[in-house]
């Protein structure tokens, strides 16, 4: 059972790193008092914020303490860029994916980074950063730190 979940989580975070790659766009819950965030299922002294692939993902998890958040999409260089970079110095993960259950993947934020900057190569996709002239760049840059 525990290795069926743990696929499907994989399965979920492959699907996340491939869908915004393509699409160039994440999606948060966001409410008048900030984004939704959530305390990691491994040590809960350890924030994560979730974003999805899809709105309709989003859309799924806005019920119960985050029935006031909405979908908001981020663009893709703004989410690598300010967000995780972010997250990354504040030890906070991501959280890719999320289903209604809370249960999807809780990655370091720079892994996300990396994972989406080599997806874009590997689909020969460029796109226009504020901080990097290109994704070899940002790749460089990170995989130094």
């Amino acid at each position: 059972m525990e290795e069926q979940v743990t696929d499907i989580i994989e399965s979920k975070y492959n699907q996340f790193i491939e869908r915004v790659a393509a699409t160039k766009l994440v999606w948060g819950l966001k409410s008048k008092t900030g984004w939704a965030n959530s305390e990691s299922a491994e040590d809960e002294k350890v924030g994560v914020i979730p974003f999805w692939s899809e709105r309709a993902y989003a859309k799924i998890c806005a019920r119960d303490d985050w029935k006031s958040y909405s979908p908001t999409e981020v663009p893709l260089a703004n989410f690598l860029e300010d967000w995780c970079i972010g997250m990354a110095e504040n030890e906070t993960l991501v959280g890719t994916n999320w289903d209604a259950n809370m249960l999807g993947k809780e990655a370091d934020a720079l892994e996300v980074v990396l994972d989406i900057l080599n997806r874009l190569k590997a689909i020969n996709s460029t796109i226009k950063f504020t901080n990097y002239s290109s994704i070899d760049e940002f790749i460089t840059d990170i995989s130094e730190e």
